[in-house]
């Protein structure tokens, strides 16, 4: 199982890399949504990406939306972000996003919804 941390905050991607790490997920990082894209097209396959919204050159809805243009779509998408109002959530489903995961947050939150999206055990 690999993840893809994409997120602007040093601190967020090692806090996620830890908890994922828990799960037995192996896990890469990208500073922003361009580079997690470049990241998806090396070629490594990716069973999730963690996508915060609000970075730098490249936002999380125009991440997603690119990944789901270049046809990444079997990669399970859950939003990890500050933005907790129904618009924005809507916005991401609608885009193609599997799951949405409000900051701060813990380790059973994140455990919820991996399990809820079938990546790890329940």
């Amino acid at each position: 199982m690999r993840a893809l941390i994409v997120d602007d905050s040093r601190f967020v991607r090692g806090f996620l890399r830890g908890l994922l790490i828990e799960h037995g997920i192996d896990c890469e990082e990208a500073a922003d949504g361009q580079a997690g894209i470049d990241r998806l097209h090396a070629g490594m396959p990716f069973d999730i990406a963690l996508v915060d919204w609000n970075m730098p050159v490249m936002n999380g809805l125009e991440m997603l939306q690119q990944m789901r243009a270049d046809g990444f779509t079997e990669v399970k998408v859950m939003m990890v972000t500050t933005e907790a109002e129904n618009e924005f959530i809507i916005r991401a489903l609608d885009a193609g996003a599997d799951e949405y995961l409000m900051k701060p947050f813990d380790d059973e939150a994140l455990s919820e919804k991996l399990a809820m999206l079938g990546l790890v055990e329940a």
